[in-house]
């Protein structure tokens, strides 16, 4: 699979390319419906559910994945597993291996199987991920962003490295059957255009876990000027503007930073350029695929940062501007604006100043429009699957056991643990919610992020569902509600889902997005900073499509046709 993100060609045949996060237009609201083996378990569950839309995992009903169950209980768990997975920073910074998560050592209890992970060094993965696979010598379980591999899965399985799990999953895993047969869309998300299921997914269980990401300002500097929430483009320049002259931070000095453009986020979120109907990279309208940076669109936006960057409304150190320097402008009361998460951002932020700063409030702002009253067209929102799973190898002799083994993640004992941890020491039920304790969320010594990660996996990622209940609780502060709300609030159909390109489609593609995205990183900042003239924006679209920018778009459009036609 590909994404529609530019890409990167590498030597070997799974190259693995920079990827953004692509998204769908399914309509996933209540999407942990029906991954429970039983009935009665699903009863009991249900009660624990709040009556707001939060999702458990309910009943499993005697007739979908009725023959899985019966076949899985045939088979035993597998006794050892070795499984490569790139370590999160919220578990590395506390433990060295997966295996010390609680939720792993629980698993171990429950199914006997002894694993052993094996983790890439950190800034490594893509290169250490293609060696391996190169070598032959691959582990039982390779969990990985397969939307980012060049010749794509279909390839892996043609190849022997994975195994096409169609079958086994129908067999041996009644929990994820249940799941695919309830949610179709599902389905048709983690299957390729070939037909293979190819890994156990990632599943992002609830319309309100795909957004999480947008503008932020500060609302305390709109308050002291008298100003209100920015939404078009010309607001936006206007509250800059005020945020640059009136002092907001009421030092006395001129050091007000009113914006922090972050190019990289824009992929994400496309921040401002979403105003135009366009992103930086491939979108959809009416089912035709274009590439956002040769439409007329994409000048306006370049000139717009250009103004903005020339009159000082954009920090002037930008492009070198990384995570600690960007924590320093905020937190040294100087940034009026940026995008960013509604916890590493919003949450954070507002905890580490709450000491040294108590009126300081961030906020999430709209998705910006260019005329007023108008619905963003564009804003972050992530697919329910975007190509992150747990595939299995050739590796083990007994793949119907691995199957087993992974499918109980997906049960409810499974999802309790990957989404909350141990019951009575990381949460607690109260009034039929999963509630996180003290240790989570106010640990003394670790930060949220760090403290979940001791216990489970629901602030990052692997083979389960995602809980709307844990963000409804990480994201605890009213601002942080209000933000995802507020950043939710978009048209989002102009996304391209996850494609499945065939080996040949894939490699024309990484080759051709290989030179289009170096060329488009080295000019979009020459062009937002007055290094090139904007009048050079026409050669600059000419030079893209030398390099062959209208076949990677026919080559989107095919696996975007392919895409819309599967069952």
């Amino acid at each position: 699979m590909v994404t529609a993100a530019h890409g990167r060609q590498r030597s070997v045949h799974f190259v693995h390319k920079k990827r953004r996060s692509l998204k769908v237009t399914t309509k996933n609201k209540s999407k942990l419906n029906g991954f429970i083996a039983s009935a009665l378990l699903a009863t009991l569950l249900t009660g624990c559910a709040s009556g707001n839309g939060n999702n458990a995992a309910p009943e499993a009903s005697a007739e979908p994945g009725a023959s899985a169950a019966s076949d899985s209980a045939q088979v035993a768990y597998p006794s050892q597993l070795t499984y490569w997975v790139a370590l999160n920073p919220n578990v590395s910074a506390t433990m060295k291996n997966a295996g010390e998560i609680a939720l792993y050592q629980e698993i171990e209890k429950a199914t006997g199987t002894k694993v052993t992970f094996q983790h890439p060094p950190q800034g490594q993965e893509i290169d250490a991920f293609n060696l391996m696979v190169s070598s032959g010598n691959v582990p039982d379980i390779i969990q990985h962003t397969w939307s980012g591999v060049a010749g794509g899965s279909d390839r892996a399985i043609a190849d022997g490295t994975i195994l096409r799990l169609n079958e086994l999953i129908d067999a041996h895993a009644p929990n994820l059957t249940k799941l695919l047969n309830d949610n179709p869309e599902y389905r048709k998300l983690i299957t390729t255009d070939d037909g293979n299921i190819y890994a156990f997914p990632f599943i992002r269980g609830d319309d309100y876990l795909l957004t999480y990401n947008g503008l932020v300002i500060r609302q305390d500097w709109l308050d002291a000027l008298n100003l209100p929430m920015p939404e078009t483009i010309d607001e936006w320049y206007e509250t800059l503007k005020a945020f640059k002259t009136g002092d907001p931070n009421k030092n006395g000095q001129p050091d007000e930073i009113p914006f922090l453009l972050d190019i990289p986020m824009t992929t994400l979120n496309q921040a401002f350029l979403g105003a135009w109907g366009i992103t930086d990279a491939f979108y959809q309208l009416d089912g035709q695929v274009h590439y956002g940076p040769i439409q007329p669109g994409f000048k306006e936006y370049l000139t717009t940062m250009n103004k903005w960057y020339q009159e000082g409304l954009i920090d002037a150190d930008y492009a070198a501007t990384d995570g600690t320097l960007k924590d320093a402008k905020v937190t040294n009361n100087q940034l009026g604006a940026f995008v960013g998460y509604s916890g590493s951002s919003l949450g954070r932020y507002t905890d580490l100043m709450k000491e040294s700063n108590p009126s300081f409030k961030l906020a999430g702002a709209p998705n910006a429009v260019l005329n007023k009253g108008d619905k963003p067209l564009l804003g972050q929102k992530e697919a329910p699957y975007a190509g992150i799973g747990a595939a299995i190898t050739k590796n083990h002799p007994k793949p119907e056991e691995v199957v087993k083994w992974l499918d109980y993640n997906y049960g409810e004992e499974g999802h309790m643990l990957f989404n909350f941890g141990i019951e009575g020491v990381s949460y607690e039920v109260v009034d039929g919610y999963p509630t996180y304790t003290d240790e989570v969320m106010k640990n003394p010594d670790l930060p949220v992020t760090q403290a979940m990660a001791k216990y489970m996996m629901a602030n990052y990622s692997g083979p389960f569902v995602q809980d709307r209940r844990y963000m409804e609780q990480y994201a605890v502060l009213p601002t942080q509600k209000e933000a995802i709300s507020t950043w939710m609030n978009a048209e989002n159909d102009r996304w391209i889902p996850t494609l499945s390109l065939t080996s040949e489609e894939s490699s024309k593609y990484a080759s051709i997005m290989n030179d289009v995205k170096t060329y488009y990183d080295e000019m979009v900042n020459k062009f937002i900073m007055g290094v090139t003239p904007l009048d050079q924006f026409d050669q600059f679209v000419n030079i893209i499509q030398s390099m062959g920018i209208e076949d990677a778009i026919q080559i989107q459009q095919a696996g975007l046709d392919r895409f819309n036609i599967r069952d």
